[in-house]
C-alpha cells in the first residue's frame, strides 16, 4: 500500500474578498510541483463564494467536472442551454468535452455557499458536452457508503466519462467501514469534510485528506461522528 498524506493547511490558499478558496492540488496562482495531480484526479477546490458573488461565464474542454454543495446552493447556467440551481444534497457533473461556456454563482443574495469543485481528466476527449446533477438522500449513506458519481450508466449515479468513483459517507463515532477498490489500476483519495478518522493507518482530521494506490482495500474508522468523500480514479 502507497500513501500520501495531504493536511489542510498545507494546501493553497487564495482569498479574493467574494471567493476563500482552498486548493489540495496546483491551480490559478498556486503551484506546487509535488501537488499537481493524484492519477486522473486534477483538481480539488474547497470554495466559499460570497452571497450573489460567483464565477462568470468561462469556458471548458476535456475535463470531467463534478461540483458539491457542502452548504447553501449554486446557480448554473452554460452553453449547452442548461439553466439550474444546485443545493446542498445535489450532485452535478459537466463533461467540457470538445468545449462549453459556463457560469456558477451563489444562488442566495444573503447567505454564503460552501461546495466543492473537483476536476477529473476524461477518458475519451472531445465528446459532446453534456450536464447532469442529481439529488442524493442521505440516509442512504449513514454508516455506508452512497455511490455518486460511476462509469455505469444504470445504477443510480450520475455518468462520468472515466473510469471513476465518487462516493459519501456519514460515519457515526467508532464505526468502521471497508472501501473496496474497483480497479486494480484505481487509487483513492479520500477527503474528510468533517469529523476525525483513521484512514490507511493514518489519523485525519476536518479537511485533511489521503490518496492510495497499490493495494485492494481501505479501512476507514471514525474517531467522533465524521463526513466523507471518497473518489477513485485510475493512476495513470
Amino acid at each position: 500500500m502507497k500513501t500520501t498524506l495531504f493536511k489542510s493547511g498545507s494546501r493553497g490558499h487564495a482569498d479574493h474578498g467574494w471567493l476563500n478558496s482552498y486548493h489540495t492540488f496546483s491551480f490559478a496562482e498556486y503551484h506546487n510541483p509535488e501537488r499537481v495531480r493524484f492519477g486522473m484526479l486534477r483538481v480539488v477546490n474547497d470554495d466559499l463564494v460570497s452571497p450573489g458573488e460567483g464565477f462568470g461565464t468561462h469556458p471548458h474542454d476535456n475535463m470531467e467536472i463534478v461540483s458539491i454543495p457542502l452548504k447553501g446552493a449554486l446557480a448554473h447556467k452554460d452553453s449547452t442551454g442548461n439553466e439550474k440551481v444546485i443545493n446542498t444534497g445535489d450532485v452535478q457533473i459537466m463533461s467540457a468535452g470538445s468545449g462549453l461556456y459556463h457560469s456558477e454563482y451563489n444562488a442566495s443574495k444573503t447567505e454564503p455557499v460552501s461546495f466543492l469543485q473537483i476536476w477529473v481528466f476524461p477518458k475519451e476527449r472531445d465528446i459532446e458536452p453534456r450536464y447532469e446533477q442529481k439529488t442524493f438522500n442521505p440516509a442512504q449513506r449513514q454508516n455506508k457508503l452512497q455511490t455518486v458519481v460511476s462509469p455505469a450508466k444504470d445504477d443510480g449515479a450520475l455518468w462520468i466519462n472515466q473510469d471513476a468513483w465518487f462516493s459519501l459517507a456519514d460515519l457515526e463515532k467508532d464505526k468502521t467501514l471497508t472501501y473496496s477498490l474497483n480497479s486494480k489500476a484505481g487509487g483513492v483519495f479520500i477527503f474528510l469534510l468533517e469529523g476525525n478518522a483513521d484512514i490507511a493507518g493514518e489519523s485525519l482530521a476536518k479537511r485533511d485528506a489521503i490518496g492510495v494506490s497499490s493495494t485492494d482495500s481501505i479501512e476507514i474508522t471514525a474517531n467522533e461522528n465524521s463526513e466523507i468523500l471518497v473518489i477513485e480514479v485510475p493512476m495513470n
